[in-house]
């Protein structure tokens, strides 16, 4: 068998499974940030998840306090951070649902990175996971972003 043959057979099967794995993972991702987002969302208002036995560094906590002062802005966020979980998951308005949540993720990031000290990881694969669907709905922010 010629190298020619060889790299187009070996070429063409994986090109097919990878095809299926990234239609298949934009579904995944549309879910899995959804869950997460519309979990947490609704336990900002349920409390159903117990808060977290150390409180973090105090920086973090004079943060979150300094935010709990203005009594509108945790309704606002956890009421934000539901709907567009929900909108995911009901696979509606899904590039609304990423434009909502994208400066929420930002500063969910800097805050773990910068004041927390730990728990990066998380918000870098739900960054992650978002950046692949925008891209994967692209078609839908090119009218926002095109130059005019």
């Amino acid at each position: 068998m010629t190298t020619a043959a060889l790299t187009q057979s070996a070429v063409s099967v994986p090109t097919t499974q990878i095809t299926r794995v990234v239609r298949h993972a934009a579904t995944g991702e549309r879910v899995l940030l959804g869950l997460c987002f519309f979990v947490f969302g609704l336990n900002g208002f349920l409390e159903f998840i117990p808060p977290p036995a150390d409180p973090g560094p105090e920086e973090a906590m004079n943060f979150a306090m300094a935010l709990s002062r203005a009594s509108y802005f945790f309704p606002l966020l956890k009421g934000v951070e539901t709907i567009a979980g929900l909108m995911l998951l009901s696979k509606r308005y899904v590039p609304l649902a990423l434009v909502l949540l994208a400066p929420i993720l930002v500063n969910i990031l800097a805050f773990h990175y910068f004041l927390a000290g730990s728990g990066v990881v998380m918000p870098v694969v739900l960054i992650a996971f978002t950046l692949h669907l925008a891209w994967t709905y692209r078609a839908a922010f090119q009218p926002m972003l095109a130059a005019k």
